[in-house]
């Protein structure tokens, strides 16, 4: 656990990697993660990629995005727990920004719980709230929670 990190994008043949990466980053108390049948669907779609991060062999973080026109949506993004506070998070953001951008996108987004801690993290990478849906989530634990939207502008803009 102390190699270079890796990033490359993820195939079919990767799910397993992608979902033990999903259920050791994700509590089941939020009902976050995708099943693998989701996950299949997105490998399918050309608007969409996956990438994953690796320690040597070990999938150690990913993240899944996708292109509707000049916009790009980060659908998920996970670093296992043993592998967090080594920057791969925002290795991950950058490489979906860079990624995006080679497919045009001009703004990018992204949708959480409001009180989910990777807030600092994508603050950090530039993007800040730009809507809030009262009552979104219900978790697996009962709970109801907000959800923020946060976006980041290729062209510099500040979210409204």
């Amino acid at each position: 656990m102390s190699g270079a990190i890796r990033l490359a994008t993820a195939r079919v043949g990767d799910l397993a990697a992608v979902m033990r990466v999903m259920e050791a980053a994700f509590a089941p108390a939020y009902g976050e993660a995708w099943s693998g049948a989701q996950l299949l669907t997105l490998f399918a779609l050309p608007s969409a990629r996956v990438c994953l991060a690796w320690d040597g062999d070990h999938a150690c973080g990913f993240s899944a995005a996708r292109i509707a026109g000049p916009e790009s949506e980060l659908l998920l993004l996970a670093v296992d727990p043993q592998f967090r506070g080594r920057g791969i998070g925002a290795l991950l953001i950058d490489d979906w920004r860079a990624w995006a951008a080679e497919q045009g996108a001009e703004d990018y987004f992204l949708e959480m719980r409001a009180d989910n801690d990777a807030v600092h993290l994508y603050e950090s990478a530039g993007f800040a709230e730009c809507g809030r849906r009262p009552a979104y989530y219900r978790g697996n634990d009962g709970v109801v929670r907000d959800a923020i939207t946060m976006r980041r502008s290729a062209r510099g803009e500040k979210a409204d």
